[in-house]
Formats: C-alpha cells, sequence, structure tokens
C-alpha cells in the first residue's frame, strides 16, 4: 500500500514537473517538482525534485543545507548512491535510502550505462532555502 501510495504521488509529481534547478553533472537533470510550506511546522517547507539520469549519468559529490532531511525513492533504473563513509549500494526501482542533515553524498549515478534511472527525493527543510545542492570544490 505504502508504495503505491509513494508510485501515484511520484507520478502526480512528475506530470506537474517543475523548474530545473541544477545541472548535476554530466547527463543529470535535477527539477523541483513540488514545494509547499508545511502548515503545522513554521518555517519548514517539503520539495520534491525529480532527479533524471540518462544512461551512465551522475551527479557530482555534494551535500545539502544543514536544515535537510532527505528521503529519495527509485522511481525507474536503479541508482549507486554512498553518503558519508558507507558503502556504494546500489537502489533498484521502489528502494529508498535517506539523507540526514549535514550528511554528503558522495556518489550519485545511474547504474546502467544503457538504461535511464529516475529518482524522487522529498526533502523538509527551512523555507528560505534557496540553493538545496551544494557541490563539492
Amino acid at each position: 500500500m505504502l508504495r503505491e501510495m509513494i508510485s501515484v504521488t511520484a507520478f502526480a509529481l512528475v506530470l506537474a514537473a517543475g523548474t530545473q534547478v541544477h545541472a548535476g553533472g554530466e547527463k543529470a537533470k535535477v527539477s523541483v517538482v513540488f514545494d509547499q510550506k508545511l502548515p503545522n511546522v513554521p518555517g519548514k517547507s517539503m520539495k520534491g525534485v525529480l532527479v533524471e539520469y540518462q544512461p551512465g549519468g551522475m551527479s557530482p559529490g555534494h551535500t545539502h543545507p544543514d536544515s535537510a532531511f532527505i528521503y529519495a525513492t527509485v522511481l525507474e533504473g536503479s541508482i549507486r548512491s554512498a553518503v558519508n563513509d558507507g558503502p556504494v549500494k546500489t537502489y533498484k526501482a521502489g528502494e529508498s535510502f535517506a539523507e540526514f542533515p549535514g550528511d554528503h553524498h558522495s556518489v550519485s549515478a545511474n547504474a546502467s550505462t544503457t538504461e535511464p534511472a529516475r529518482l524522487l527525493a522529498v526533502f523538509v527543510l527551512d523555507t528560505d532555502e534557496t540553493e538545496l545542492t551544494i557541490d563539492d570544490k
């Protein structure tokens, strides 16, 4: 039931596709598809971010605002991901992972060189945050 709700919500967000926010490295497109202030948590918002990787696509290592908690769900294909000093893991469609405030996302890439991949990252963060991703220097 939860997976069905996530899938339906993700599909609705994709249909509402919004603004591209960050090029995200080679062969990656990142778009905000949802932005809503939380009515019961003053000063906080929820943002849905669709990350689309072409075959072999990736995003550079990065962090997010210190206020951001992120829950990412793979919608299509498979994604290689590593957070902080953790191992590189491959997540398939329907699988999810979290990033906590202050985490470093060192690996984020399409696991396939022949098929596209997509993930939906749902951010809960301070409403006044404007830059969602800070690339490593």
